[in-house]
């Protein structure tokens, strides 16, 4: 098992003074990520999502820390790939730039970025995104294995060039896609790039996720591949508070997710401005009925829009995860190792979870949950 954090720098009450101390405070994560025994820190990239993800310029954030740090991995989760937002050459430059200058720590995810609000920011052409995304891949996966590149796609068109500097990792950093939904999945699978598993769905879903991702690696004749270097990493989200006071831990954890599903509904779905006036210290009963109620106004709204159902579109509100004391932790990552998972992501900076609470919950990970797999036993 892999242990990793994902950031998405979420703000529920963004003012420039919040937003400014939150980017510290990640970066004080992050750093302290390292000396609790991550494996590896994950930065997203969103573009003008107010509330859901302040991180737009990952490659920044990820720079700084690795500046910060000498041992954890670096990761991009993902970058946004369609061209208009990164061209794949620029991609390609700044990801060798960092895995040479961080040691060769870098991994490499690749998404769409696909909200109307990120696409017609940047001018992006959301019919090709998925189009663009896979292309991408196959440039960056070509870009260091011959002295120059040269790529004539669909879509692109690239006349020999030199891509400089080359990364540390030859002939490139591990490749990952972002998945939410049985395509992806496969597409990840034959495309031979590790799957980024961003869904709260829980362990049932994530058993069901993995065999239609082994599926399709089974079924992979290596022709869609875009590299010589195949990558089948599995790794899942995992929502995640925990305290010394596990019923504390559990109504900070629920209240976070409640606010990061708001958040999505807003930017995906079409809801409301996420609700920023939860009640501090709500005991987790309440909040549990809260995100029911938020639940199930997603499905009013859904059907109202007459868009199809699906059983991801309320998953975001299962509150069934990490929260609690450090024992509840490790019961549910057992539970995600053995629906296949080959690392875990841990979501806690979510955007109502105060500083003292993530910081906690680094370190409970590092003294009791980490340890218990890696069989050293808490420490």
């Amino acid at each position: 098992m892999r242990f990793s954090i994902i950031f998405e720098a979420q703000l529920a009450d963004p003012t420039v003074e919040r937003e400014h101390q939150l980017f510290h405070d990640t970066v004080e994560q992050a750093v302290l990520a390292e000396s609790a025994g991550f494996d590896r820190i994950w930065a997203v990239e969103h573009h003008s999502l107010k509330w859901y993800a302040h991180m737009s310029a990952p490659e920044i954030f990820l720079t700084w820390v690795a500046a910060r740090t000498s041992t954890i991995r670096i990761g991009h989760g993902v970058v946004c790939m369609p061209f208009a937002f990164n061209h794949p050459a620029r991609v390609a430059e700044r990801a060798a730039t960092l895995d040479l200058l961080s040691g060769g720590r870098l991994d490499l995810g690749a998404g769409r970025g696909g909200t109307l609000q990120e696409t017609s920011l940047c001018g992006v052409d959301r019919e090709r995104t998925t189009q663009e995304v896979e292309e991408a891949l196959r440039i960056i996966g070509a870009a260091w294995q011959k002295d120059e590149l040269e790529h004539h796609g669909p879509l692109l068109d690239i006349d020999p060039h030199p891509i400089l500097p080359r990364p540390a990792q030859l002939p490139h950093p591990p490749l990952f896609l972002a998945c939410s939904r049985t395509e992806t999945l496969a597409q990840a699978a034959e495309l031979g790039v590790g799957a980024l598993v961003m869904g709260f769905a829980g362990p049932g879903s994530v058993r069901e996720m993995r065999d239609a991702y082994d599926a399709a690696r089974a079924a992979r004749d290596g022709e869609r591949c875009v590299s010589t270097e195949v990558n089948d990493h599995f790794a899942v989200l995992c929502p995640t508070i925990v305290l010394d006071d596990a019923e504390r831990a559990r109504a900070v954890g629920i209240r976070g997710q409640r606010f990061f599903a708001q958040s999505i509904s807003h930017w995906y779905g079409g809801g409301g401005v996420p609700d920023e006036a939860v009640v501090e210290g709500a005991d987790g009963k309440a909040e549990a009925a809260e995100m029911r109620r938020a639940a199930e106004q997603v499905v009013a709204r859904l059907h109202e829009q007459a868009v199809p159902v699906r059983p991801t579109s309320t998953a975001t509100f299962h509150a069934e995860h990490a929260y609690g004391s450090a024992e509840d932790a490790v019961a549910y990552v057992e539970r995600l190792r053995d629906a296949g998972a080959d690392e875990v992501m841990c979501l806690i900076q979510m955007g109502t979870v105060p500083q003292e609470a993530c910081v906690e919950t680094i370190r409970q990970w590092g003294e009791h949950v980490i340890p218990h797999f890696h069989g050293g036993g808490a420490r």
